[in-house]
């Protein structure tokens, strides 16, 4: 993965953002909206575009292509800073592999412990019982 070629190759389009915010809604683009065409792109290999189709298939459209909204601040400049933020830490997640979980067998310590609980357990439900006379 080269991050400088994938910033080369995302597209931003300023919109007005809607809810409140007065006249600075009607009159300022300050909602930033990014899409990337992970199809055609060059700083990702092939087995990293087919790895990433898979894991952030439900953000992908049809055809591959991801797209991000950022209305949270009132400046362009920052919604535009927080997208590209988002839209990395996308790909960085998306291309980590899980770990590999191995199966474990329990140590000879712990299942002395375990049985040790359990003879102390039966122990005291044991001295609840009445005495036999």
């Amino acid at each position: 993965m080269d991050k400088e070629t994938l910033l080369k190759e995302l597209n931003y389009k300023a919109i007005r953002s809607s809810g409140a915010g007065g006249q600075n809604v009607n009159k300022v683009s300050s909602k930033v909206v990014l899409s990337f065409d992970l199809g055609n792109s060059e700083g990702l290999n092939e087995e990293e575009k087919t790895y990433l189709k898979e894991k952030i298939a439900s953000k992908l459209t049809q055809d591959f292509i991801l797209i991000l909204n950022c209305d949270e601040d009132r400046s362009q400049v920052k919604n535009k800073s927080i997208v590209t933020k988002r839209f990395l830490g996308i790909i960085e997640k998306g291309l980590t592999k899980p770990k590999i979980r191995r199966a474990t067998k329990a140590t000879k310590a712990s299942k002395e412990r375990r049985l040790k609980i359990k003879k102390v357990t039966s122990l005291i439900k044991k001295n609840r019982k009445k005495p036999d006379l």
